[in-house]
């Protein structure tokens, strides 16, 4: 009887495979890294949180930290898309959609802005800095996807380009703004957005001369969806 209850025990632990431990593990996390950061004791609190040893952790996450903050932001990004789902994007004009789906992108973070500060301050290392840079390509290749824009080429490359630094620079200003719902960091997205508005406009004088487009933009198009 003891070896039986023993099998049922152990077949009750394996149940699910690493993979689909992936959610709580970062949710608990989560919980953890605004006080520890990235760290070992954070993710030994997390498996002790959630009741599985930090092996499943490490079999779940295999390249360790920087996977699951990976991780993180493709939630955050699915999370924008679905936010986006819920309205009519197409009765506003292209910069009320950017505006909405920036809105939703960081709304996304808001329950953990703590741990995304710390988060930031981990992908500054020299060694995390591609793998932040390959997340904010995806974040506004996906941006320019859910409005459905068509453009090639250059104006494929500029589009992100110039997101990249409106969404950049306004999430720099959300993880200090402490105004109520955000209304500084609105404010200061609308007056980027405006810059926007002005380049374009510049732009399309220009519009017979297409200088090079940078080869790690490029590269970044070529990576954005991978490890």
């Amino acid at each position: 009887m003891f070896e039986a209850h023993i099998r049922i025990m152990n077949k009750k632990t394996t149940d699910k495979t690493p993979d689909e431990y992936r959610d709580s593990i970062l949710k608990a996390a989560l919980d953890h890294v605004a006080f520890d950061g990235w760290s070992d004791k954070t993710l030994n609190q997390a498996a002790e949180d959630i009741g599985i040893s930090r092996a499943i952790i490490d079999l779940a996450f295999p390249n360790g930290v920087i996977e699951m903050i990976d991780f993180h932001a493709q939630n955050c990004d699915i999370a924008m898309v679905h936010q986006a789902a819920e309205i009519d994007l197409d009765r506003l004009k292209i910069r009320e959609k950017i505006t909405a789906l920036v809105k939703f992108r960081l709304l996304s973070e808001q329950p953990h802005k703590e741990a995304v500060r710390r988060t930031v301050a981990f992908l500054a290392l020299p060694g995390n800095y591609f793998t932040g840079l390959r997340m904010l390509y995806r974040t506004v290749d996906l941006m320019w996807k859910t409005i459905n824009d068509v453009s090639t080429d250059f104006n494929f490359y500029t589009k992100r380009m110039t997101l990249s630094a409106v969404y950049s620079s306004t999430f720099l200003y959300w993880l200090g703004d402490e105004s109520e719902n955000n209304v500084d960091t609105w404010d200061f997205l609308d007056r980027r957005i405006e810059n926007v508005m002005q380049f374009e406009k510049l732009k399309a004088k220009c519009s017979g001369k297409k200088p090079k487009v940078p080869n790690i933009w490029r590269e970044l198009g070529k990576k954005r969806y991978g490890s």
